[in-house]
């Protein structure tokens, strides 16, 4: 489909086709107003778009990390039912660890545990539990870094077997490093008690299901949701421009007054009403004219992202394993997380053939992330020929994606940096910055549709939300009712 001419003067400009992005202007468009939607890349759906890889007459389809879909919002369940329909769909849930060449469930299963680690093991778990427990108990023990919060809710033992090495394995710094909001923001509510009462059957019968047992995902990849809110929007009036991205976002101190976006046709200055920005905060910034002032600016600068680095290997292979996903927590194994896209639905793959999607975590100029895509293969298949998942043989082929900007890092000065910064947006009154990177903010893919529905209220109705509520809940990050399809 032609991309349509750039509109100059729109009621709303929205930078970034991911999903806070296109939430929004799908709410907007439900109230009858026409946005203007500028993305990057050619494909709509950031960093929850799917990719499609032809091989002959075989296709292969992957998200760029399987993005599961679950949530507290019932808005949202019915807002992608309504766009997907039948290929809205129940999934049963694999999640694992792998370690010393043992699987270990996740979230943790207590008689597994004691089952694969033996009883001394599994003894000295539970007496760091306790000796922890009285520490940052009794004694009151502050909870300042990450470290703290798991080892306090975890024990010293179970803290470092499954969560430290995969946490500085994720974000490049030491847990003593990370800031608490990680642990508060991904498993609160979460601890070594409720493990061992969830194993002996105590979490109490009227309690809402966890989304440890299934969650919902699309019959064709996650990407699908983005797709059918594209073609709605096209069908009612919104502009989406693909291709084209933002190069200066200038602003008299109380408004955002014009945008000049690069198109393939050359420079286009658009004049916006308002302005919703969901493209990473820090590029954000360096586009005003005039610049921040100084100490905004160091602010910035001192915000870090974490990046990734994915291999896709399609297979001669019926199945690799029954998992979704894989965690592997050990810092000697060079890669962090694998997923099986079948293991999502079957119409990701060719019958009879598989595909293994493998995650790496780097920072731009890394070892990893300046590797060939043939250096990575090299570096990978040790590891899963010893492990008995599949052979060079059976693999088709490789494919090399790498993406920057993937994960705000939660570090010790983030929230004190990220305050300086949003107390100076708010004096632009027509602005408003939303979705994991717009925000700096770790959020599903659910938490970022709710985040750009919000968005459109605040514009529709010319007043403020908080946004920084959205997945704030204090609960276990991945627990919550699974909803039925209505009837």
């Amino acid at each position: 489909m032609p991309t349509p001419r750039l509109e100059t003067e729109p009621a709303v400009l929205i930078l970034g086709a991911g999903p806070a992005g296109l939430a929004c202007a799908m709410e907007l468009s439900r109230k009858g107003v026409h946005s203007t939607v500028v993305e990057r890349d050619e494909q709509i759906g950031g960093l929850a778009k799917t990719l499609t890889f032809k091989e002959g007459d075989d296709v292969f389809l992957t998200d760029i990390g399987p993005h599961r879909f679950f949530s507290k919002n019932q808005y949202l369940y019915d807002f992608i039912e309504d766009l997907l329909q039948e290929e809205w769909r129940k999934v049963p849930r694999l999640t694992r660890q792998f370690v010393d060449g043992k699987y270990f469930n996740y979230p943790v299963n207590f008689q597994q545990v004691v089952k694969n680690l033996g009883l001394w093991r599994s003894a000295r778990i539970g007496v760091d539990y306790v000796l922890a427990r009285l520490r940052y108990g009794l004694l009151k023990k502050p909870l300042r870094t990450f470290e703290d919060y798991v080892v306090a809710n975890f024990g010293r033992s179970l803290a470092e077997f499954s969560m430290i090495n995969y946490s500085e394995k994720i974000w490049g710094i030491p847990c003593a490093d990370i800031h608490p909001d990680w642990a508060k923001q991904r498993i609160s509510g979460l601890n070594l008690w409720s493990v061992f009462k969830n194993a002996i059957g105590l979490r109490g019968k009227k309690g809402p299901k966890s989304l440890v047992d299934e969650f919902y995902y699309p019959q064709f990849g996650t990407g699908r949701i983005y797709e059918e809110i594209g073609k709605h929007l096209r069908k009612t009036g919104t502009s989406i421009t693909t291709g084209s991205e933002p190069v200066k976002v200038r602003h008299d101190g109380t408004k955002i007054t014009s945008v000049d976006i690069r198109t393939p046709e050359g420079i286009v200055t658009v004049r916006p009403q308002k302005l919703v920005e969901s493209v990473p905060l820090t590029r954000f910034l360096e586009l005003l004219d005039p610049p921040p002032p100084p100490p905004v600016q160091q602010a910035a600068r001192n915000l870090k992202w974490r990046a990734q680095v994915y291999l896709f290997l399609t297979l001669n292979k019926d199945k690799v394993t029954d998992d979704n996903w894989i965690y592997f927590p050990s810092k000697d194994i060079p890669f962090g997380r694998t997923s099986e896209m079948k293991n999502f639905s079957k119409d990701m793959c060719p019958p009879g053939k598989t595909s293994f999607f493998i995650e790496f975590f780097a920072f731009e100029g890394d070892a990893i992330w300046s590797m060939t895509k043939e250096q990575l293969v090299d570096l990978v298949m040790p590891y899963f020929e010893k492990w008995g998942f599949f052979t060079r043989a059976e693999v088709r082929n490789a494919y090399l994606l790498k993406r920057a900007h993937v994960y705000p890092v939660y570090d010790s000065t983030y929230k004190q940096n990220l305050g300086v910064i949003q107390q100076w947006l708010e004096q632009l009154q027509n602005l408003v910055y939303i979705g994991r990177p717009g925000r700096f903010r770790y959020t599903n893919q659910d938490h970022s549709l709710e985040m750009g529905i919000i968005a459109s209220r605040i514009l529709l109705e010319g007043r403020k939300y908080d946004m920084d509520t959205v997945g704030s809940e204090n609960e276990y990050f991945e627990k919550g009712p699974i909803y039925e399809k209505r009837i």
